[in-house]
């Protein structure tokens, strides 16, 4: 059995309302880590009511909307961190984005002064886990169009802050998973809850 971690569920996808995929995922893994005997919390963004940052000067000198300090106590206090999301027009929904740049403020997510490649990083010792859905097979996304926004949010957003190690999870062609296939996935997320690697 694994030693008990303080996980972290982050649920990127936009609808809060809906029983959806990503949603039937981030439930499986949710039980698997509380099988595991690990502690959980959960921030559905869909949920949040936020504004996104349109200035540099509110990013790096401005406050944290009120809605998301939940949010970031959450991301403060865990261990290992899995994000949730569909893969939308190539990339992670707007809302899911938007949430990651409010919370990934100087002064929390990097140095007070600022990002700084090699400097301090001030959420380093944590790890995560990506679980991204896709109406293409996983495959295709991986060699043909070479993950591009799943490695941009590994290296420039987590690796930058210092989560380390992060691992991914693809879930390709989920139009024609079936029941047996979502079955098999659901399995397979609340292993990975288990063991919170």
């Amino acid at each position: 059995m694994a030693t008990p971690r303080r996980i972290l569920l982050i649920e990127g996808h936009p609808d809060a309302t809906s029983r959806h995929l990503n949603r039937e995922l981030a439930d499986a893994y949710a039980e698997g880590a509380a099988a595991g005997g690990h502690e959980l919390r959960r921030v559905v963004v869909g949920a949040l009511d936020f504004p996104l940052l349109k200035r540099a000067e509110e990013w790096n000198h401005g406050s944290l909307p009120p809605a998301l300090q939940a949010s970031q106590d959450a991301i403060a206090w865990a261990q290992h961190v899995v994000i949730f999301f569909p893969l939308w027009l190539g990339d992670m929904p707007a809302v899911l984005k938007g949430f990651l740049e409010q919370v990934a403020r100087p002064g929390f997510a990097v140095g007070p002064d600022g990002p700084k490649p090699f400097g301090h990083k001030p959420l380093s010792g944590r790890s995560a886990r990506v679980v991204v859905t896709m109406g293409m097979p996983a495959l295709a996304y991986r060699w043909y169009f070479r993950a591009h926004s799943l490695k941009s949010l590994e290296r420039n957003i987590l690796g930058f802050i210092g989560f380390a190690p992060i691992h991914e999870t693809l879930v390709g062609s989920v139009d024609q998973l079936g029941e047996a296939g979502v079955a098999k996935w659901l399995t397979k997320l609340s292993k990975l809850g288990r063991e919170a690697a």
